[in-house]
């Protein structure tokens, strides 16, 4: 039972907002306040996100004709190199980058957390949990709800296979103790390969073996792997992504990362004859995509996937996040997604799938993942392996070889579906009731890409909406962190994500409940102000003061001392 408010809250937020204009005061209209929301350096809100090492506007002119140089140099180099060069790691893929190429904020030595040492930048996931941490978030707090958890409900759900709750080391052997090879145990190498090739190859002659597959610790050490292998090409992705993919993008200095942004208006449809535009008029040499997308909850398939996978057969490499693969929203039951069923060669096709218990398994905490491709591409991954993370533990990846039994992947797919699909559909109602509804529904993942534009303003900001909902106790991901800027130059209001949130679905629903009523308090308080006093001058502000994040040493304009809290109240 959900809570219940006394007044009832409007079906048409754009309507009330646009009528609630005619009651604002002259003191309201004058021309500071009317842009009083259309800088970001008079919203609280985004001058804490801006405080933080990572996401200011910074960039040295030095590093500036640094990037100009390199790509200058990459539009003079042949566009017939291959993405990653006969996919063998390369020596130089080996070396430390040279200043050459060193990072934009690598120059701002303000910036420096130790001589010579700099911070990488606050991730989304961090931010999102130090801000929670101001307000008073512990992970033992069960008021807590955590809209923002990118990871599903590890617990039983109804007609799944129990989680395995004991492991019998002594059973696994002595070796089990060793270090395991860097491109992981053998079977269980063996036990995805034919995995793949039940669910997604049957009627293929070319077949998944352990030498297509290489284990990963986690889904972000196997993007890193392949990305450590890549050239100096260009690399395409699209807007919005996964926020990890900022990070990527922003460490490997031989990638140039070119964005090419999805539109609402079609349902963040990727369209195959853009891409192909864009591949021949830039240059593009590998192209990233989370695939079920992250987070919009679409996805690329069908026609569509095979068109994708036929672009890997011509010069392209395609690297494809499928961790969502599972999470069927709409579609037959049982059935899942990936690229695997389009490929003619594993071995010549230039496609690199990217998955693990992660997602599908309800296991994050295992860390045991994998990237399936060409034998020559595990090869290279073995040896970025060697330097990057020495490989997933031995036990673990002997643990899990059991989980890829057929017939229970099959009945945990099911289930899984069910499941998702009952909390999907429990949340898009109880936001539909708050006259929040969702533009463009999930049909994979576990997400909810939440448009707020209807919202007045301050609260259609994606980043005031987060701070409003952590004085409610719910955590939800400002969608700013999906507009993979890995320079982060862009002016916040500039930004296709800026007045999204990402909600995830992936908790327990008694949890989503919770973090349901607390959007529903939120707005019940903006309502109230909107009707008496004409605006919501009182929201996204008296925030908490930053704590935990590395804070840059360089005040964001309009804060005179970033180390210090923005403000002393919760």
């Amino acid at each position: 039972m959900h809570l219940t408010l006394p007044k009832q809250l409007p079906t048409n937020w754009a309507k009330l907002s646009a009528q609630a204009k005619g009651l604002l005061t002259p003191s309201h209209e004058d021309k500071k306040s009317s842009k009083r929301h259309g800088h970001e350096d008079e919203c609280e809100a985004h001058q804490v996100f801006r405080s933080v090492i990572g996401h200011n506007t910074k960039l040295s002119s030095g590093s500036r004709s640094k990037r100009l140089q390199k790509t200058r140099t990459l539009e003079q180099t042949s566009q017939d190199e291959p993405a990653i060069d006969k996919l063998i790691l390369s020596e130089e893929a080996k070396a430390i980058p040279e200043a050459s190429v060193e990072a934009d904020s690598a120059s701002d030595s303000e910036d420096q957390v130790l001589p010579g040492i700099s911070s990488p930048g606050s991730t989304g996931v961090i931010f999102v949990m130090d801000r929670a941490m101001a307000n008073g978030f512990t992970y033992d707090d069960h008021e807590w709800a955590n809209f923002g958890q990118g990871a599903p409900e590890v617990g039983d759900i109804p007609g799944a296979s129990s989680k395995p709750e004991t492991l019998d080391v002594a059973g696994m052997g002595i070796d089990v103790h060793e270090y395991a090879p860097t491109t992981g145990v053998k079977a269980l190498r063996t036990a995805v390969a034919d995995l793949y090739n039940h669910t997604y190859r049957k009627d293929k002659v070319s077949k998944y073996t352990f030498e297509n597959v290489c284990i990963v610790p986690g889904g972000r050490s196997g993007l890193t792997r392949v990305a450590s292998v890549v050239g100096e090409v260009y690399v395409g992705y699209q807007l919005p992504e996964y926020t990890a993919y900022d990070q990527m993008l922003s460490v490997f200095r031989r990638l140039v990362p070119i964005p090419s942004a999805l539109s609402a208006e079609d349902n963040y449809k990727l369209h195959m004859e853009k891409l192909k535009e864009n591949i021949d008029q830039m240059g593009l040499s590998v192209i990233f995509a989370s695939n079920p997308r992250n987070p919009t909850g679409q996805a690329i398939e069908g026609e569509e996937l095979q068109e994708l996978v036929d672009v890997g057969r011509h010069g392209q490499t395609i690297v494809l996040d499928e961790f969502y693969s599972w999470y069927n929203l709409e579609g037959a039951l049982g059935e899942s997604l990936s690229a695997a069923k389009y490929i003619e060669n594993v071995n010549k096709d230039s496609i690199v799938i990217i998955d693990g218990l992660t997602k599908n398994w309800r296991c994050p905490g295992w860390r045991v993942c994998w990237v399936i491709g060409p034998k020559s591409l595990i090869s290279a991954l073995s040896q970025s392996g060697s330097f990057l993370d020495g490989g997933a533990s031995h036990i673990m990846q002997m643990a899990a070889i059991p989980l890829l039994e057929v017939s229970r992947v099959e009945q945990d797919k099911i289930a899984l579906q069910k499941h998702f699909r009952m909390k999907r559909d429990r949340v898009l109602s109880r936001l539909a009731e708050m006259g929040l509804k969702v533009k463009v529904p999930p049909k994979w993942t576990f997400y909810i890409w939440l448009d707020l534009s209807d919202l007045p303003a301050p609260l259609n900001s994606g980043l005031v909406f987060f701070e409003e909902l952590l004085k409610q106790k719910v955590i939800v991901v400002p969608g700013i962190f999906f507009d993979l800027n890995p320079a982060h130059r862009r002016n916040l209001f500039s930004s296709p994500c800026h007045h999204f949130v990402r909600l995830s679905f992936g908790p327990p629903l008694e949890q989503l409940e919770k973090g349901l009523d607390g959007i529903e308090r939120v707005l019940h308080t903006a309502h109230e102000h909107l009707t008496t006093k004409g605006h919501l001058d009182s929201m996204g502000k008296g925030l908490a003061p930053l704590t935990g994040t590395v804070i840059s040493k360089a005040a964001v304009h309009g804060v005179a001392d970033a180390t210090k809290p923005v403000t002393g109240h919760r």
